[in-house]
């Protein structure tokens, strides 16, 4: 078959004001299939054994939707518990703690947040890396908490959510905290405790399909740095762990703070949409206004 093109063939210019039609259509409906893509593609719900189907990460913010700053205490600053046992991985707990750490200086004449660490019996712990650290406090006397973090660790997939008395420590102070972090795996630790019932969710890539598995009835979220709903905050951890940590405090103090910690830290606040992964914030009702 000839492949040249005979002047029948040849189609025939469109008119101005065709063209101008068809300019003006692809200026109405374009960005609505772009946000309805990207919509699509970053932190939507996925069903239970269904994570390894995902897409790659989409850039932006998969929701933003705005919340008015939670009352904080005017008198004393937050009190911030990071768990520690042994085989915690450094990154996931000095990242959010080094962000934590910073804002006092920076919220004045707001108190900031005050950091310490718990570990079962207060005695110290070796990281996975093979840090050794020696807890503030033990579970019999570690302080309430307005935030409890529980960073991934070694046995959060295993012996650690067969620790009863780990357990059961993690699912009383996360109950009576303000908000609830999980960085990495930390988010098993918290599924066994039932705090990420009825909770939007995410924890680390390689781990989807084990979360879902272990724990079908939870909301998964895939392919985004961190999901916020209600009082739950849930990291994907490793490097990502600070996004989930300055997210927060934005949300906290504002982000004037947040950005003054994070010019410290060589961290870029606010985030750039376009380069940085994607989070989710799901309005939680009951959340919205809360003064605990």
């Amino acid at each position: 078959m000839s492949n040249r093109t005979t002047p029948a063939s040849i189609p025939r210019p469109a008119s101005p004001a065709t063209l101008l039609t068809v300019i003006l259509l692809l200026l109405l409906v374009g960005p609505a299939l772009a946000c309805s893509a990207a919509t699509a593609q970053a932190g939507g719900p996925v069903a239970a054994g269904a994570a390894s189907a995902a897409p790659e990460d989409g850039p932006g913010i998969a929701s933003t939707p705005s919340r008015a700053r939670p009352e904080l205490p005017a008198d004393r600053p937050l009190r911030v518990a990071f768990l520690v046992v042994d085989g915690v991985y450094n990154s996931e707990l000095m990242a959010p703690y080094d962000v934590f750490h910073h804002t006092p200086f920076h919220t004045a004449p707001e108190p900031g947040m005050a950091v310490f660490t718990v570990s079962p019996d207060g005695e110290p712990v070796r990281t996975f890396e093979g840090l050794r650290i020696q807890p503030d406090y033990g579970f019999a006397d570690a302080p309430q908490a307005d935030v409890l973090v529980v960073p991934s660790a070694e046995g959060s997939m295993g012996p650690d959510l067969d620790d009863e008395v780990l357990i059961g420590w993690v699912r009383a102070a996360g109950e009576r905290a303000r908000w609830v972090v999980s960085l990495c795996d930390g988010a098993f630790v918290l599924a066994q405790a039932g705090l990420l019932d009825g909770h939007a969710v995410t924890t680390f890539p390689a781990d989807y399909d084990e979360l879902a598995a272990r724990f079908p009835a939870l909301d998964l979220r895939i392919n985004v740095s961190f999901v916020h709903h209600g009082k739950v905050l849930t990291s994907q951890g490793g490097a990502r762990s600070y996004d989930v940590a300055m997210y927060l405090v934005d949300l906290l103090y504002g982000p004037e703070v947040a950005h003054g910690v994070g010019e410290g830290l060589l961290i870029p606040w606010p985030p750039d949409h376009d380069s940085e992964p994607a989070y989710t914030v799901v309005i939680d009702p009951r959340q919205e206004g809360a003064t605990e």
